[in-house]
């Protein structure tokens, strides 16, 4: 292996490792840390649901005023936390009827999901920022892929709305399920049922995003990535072709100097 077979490969190495970072970034504080945060306080430090709540909605919170000043831009991801974590708070104050409560526990949900859709008509996908991590993985030619086909594919850009709209059309969906099964069945039922309404509607949503979005996005990524690859051998071919070509002269001359 040569010097700079084994520099180039350190080179993409580094690459991917920081396009795992600024991926994974995002999720990690806008959405692993808020959540975490309202576990620990009302789980390890014994709060209440709406200490735990106020609390945990002071990342996010932090995250959108600061985008605001420095970039000059809203942080999607941080906004929605901050709007569900609002909602739950306004929820925590309803008691007393049983079938309310049960219909309360939707109210998360359907949070999340006028977030989502109020950003696919904005023009701004929420799930976006969720998706693309997985898909790109880390590796800087499907980074750079990503970036040429959201600002030149319009297929591409249309199966990153659909992502969205797909979650947020599910989730609101969950959430007048359960709404209307909180009045219409049993509460005795309701209070198992909601639960396994949840878990159908996520692996449902799984699936049905995965199909009709995320799945053909993977396979353009892959084939610009795999196009701009043999675009750049062959221009490094080429390159190499003409200093052959530029050499052989002076190779051919050297025994006629010898003379």
């Amino acid at each position: 292996m040569t010097t700079n077979t084994v520099s180039r490969s350190q080179s993409q190495s580094q690459s991917q490792s920081q396009s795992k970072k600024q991926n994974f970034a995002p999720l990690i504080m806008d959405v692993a840390v808020p959540v975490g945060s309202y576990y620990l306080f009302k789980d390890a430090l014994g709060m209440s649901t709406f200490a735990a709540l106020a609390w945990s909605s002071v990342p996010p919170a932090v995250r959108t005023a600061l985008g605001v000043v420095r970039e000059r831009k809203v942080n999607a991801l941080a906004v929605l936390i901050l709007f569900v974590n609002v909602v739950g708070l306004l929820l925590s104050f309803v008691s007393g009827d049983p079938r309310l409560m049960l219909a309360k526990d939707s109210g998360v949900s359907s949070a999340i999901g006028i977030g989502i859709l109020v950003s696919v008509a904005l023009g701004k996908p929420m799930m976006t920022a969720a998706m693309k991590p997985w898909l790109v993985k880390g590796d800087a030619a499907k980074e750079a892929a990503w970036a040429r086909l959201q600002s030149g594919s319009a297929a591409f850009r249309r199966a990153e709305r659909v992502f969205s709209l797909v979650w947020g059309v599910m989730l609101l969906g969950e959430c007048v399920v359960r709404v209307v099964g909180a009045y219409m069945l049993p509460v005795e039922t309701m209070v198992w049922l909601g639960s396994v309404i949840l878990a159908v509607v996520m692996v449902l949503t799984f699936f049905l995003s995965g199909a009709l979005a995320a799945g053909p996005m993977a396979r353009m990524l892959a084939a610009e990535a795999s196009e701009a690859r043999e675009a750049g051998e062959a221009s490094e071919a080429a390159g190499r072709d003409e200093v052959d070509r530029g050499a052989a002269p002076a190779t051919a001359s050297a025994p006629v100097l010898a003379r």
